[in-house]
């Protein structure tokens, strides 16, 4: 047994199928049931990435050919990459209100075990946004202000989108056809504590027009109240350009119990426990959060495998002769006698199967 027979079985071609059966069993795994995708991604391809670290150490052909070299470590680079990002990235989605400021907290998080959570932060304020339709109520451009600090305190005022973030710290917030309207309460509690202002989030417009209705607790107490805003105009026209706006012309119902009101902005209701008062309709918006520090070394390990397999193959079909320099074969070509015309060649069948071997051997088939 030689010293290197352990690396020559983790290379073994044999064990690249097994993983490659792993990696897509991990895969149906985590589709069809409730295993983490994380482990039964990364797993697989950190064996895949010592497969192929093995795989360059013995082969004697990577040391010979160093495009094909740089190829397999940009590859191995790419495999490594992949199943760190898988431990350390995060997924979520944070909704705010026009005027309020994000403080690190959000909801339907999904992320890595090794996620190094500092997103608490991060802080920006949104202070309001436009969306464009085109005819037939196609969503065109979403353009929302925010407003940041940066970490010498500087202050930045920015505009960001669906295809441009808002990037701190990592995390990258983008803009979603996620939206809709924000009725702003004032609480002021009977037992003389302080007010509570804040905004319950009605269902997205324009998915759901005809059902912008919610039932919320008023906070620090049990008491349910059902309220529905009612549009008494268009806002979004099928027929012609059109942008998302705050309503004119509504109707903010409130109910409890047997109780219905129907209030505008700066009217109020005593309700036990307490006073209620309507402050005015906003708007809101939901933003992806993710964050994935891999992203740009995986485009750079993607581009320098592109580069190099470039290089190995331009080399392999690169223009040269048929015969190599001082190859003393016979000269196959027909010759002439006297009278200047050409004699047949003694070797009619010499040049195509000469021809056919050349090809054979650019293509690798030795």
């Amino acid at each position: 047994m030689t010293i290197d027979t352990p690396l020559r079985k983790l290379a073994s071609p044999r064990l690249t199928l097994v993983l490659f059966v792993l990696f897509g069993a991990g895969v149906l795994g985590a589709h069809f049931s409730k295993l983490s995708p994380t482990w039964t991604l990364a797993v697989p391809l950190l064996l895949f990435a010592l497969n192929l670290l093995a795989a360059i150490v013995v082969n004697p052909v990577f040391r010979r050919r160093i495009p094909l070299l740089v190829f397999h470590l940009a590859l191995l680079a790419l495999i490594v990459l992949v199943a760190v990002s898988r431990l350390t990235y995060l997924r979520g989605h944070v909704e705010l209100t026009d005027g309020e400021t994000f403080r690190g907290r959000i909801s339907g998080v999904e992320s890595g075990p090794l996620h190094p959570w500092h997103l608490d932060r991060e802080v920006f304020t949104q202070e309001g946004f436009t969306i464009n339709y085109d005819p037939g109520i196609q969503r065109d451009r979403t353009r929302s202000r925010v407003e940041w600090l940066d970490s010498r305190g500087r202050r930045h005022v920015g505009v960001i989108g669906d295809q441009h973030p808002l990037v701190l710290g990592g995390y990258r917030f983008y803009t979603t056809y996620n939206k809709g309207f924000a009725p702003t309460f004032t609480w002021y509690p009977v037992s003389g504590g302080p007010p509570r202002r804040g905004s319950i989030h009605l269902p997205s417009y324009p998915e759901n027009e005809y059902r912008q209705a919610l039932q919320w607790t008023l906070p620090g107490t049990h008491v349910a109240l059902w309220t529905e805003l009612q549009i008494d105009e268009r806002i979004l026209n099928p027929k012609r350009p059109s942008q998302f706006r705050v309503p004119t012309h509504y109707r903010l119902i409130v109910r409890l119990k047997g109780a219905r009101y129907v209030l505008q902005p700066g009217d109020h209701i005593d309700l036990p426990g307490g006073r209620l008062v309507y402050d005015g309709l906003r708007t809101w918006m939901g933003y992806q959060v993710f964050y994935d520090w891999t992203t740009p070394w995986l485009l750079a390990a993607c581009l320098v495998a592109m580069l190099s397999l470039a290089w190995h193959y331009g080399g392999r079909f690169a223009a040269r002769p048929w015969l190599a320099d001082g190859d003393d074969s016979e000269d196959i070509r027909p010759k002439s006698d006297e009278t200047g015309i050409k004699a047949p060649s003694s070797h009619p069948r010499k040049f195509p199967s000469r021809l056919i071997f050349s090809i054979c051997t650019r293509l690798g088939f030795r």
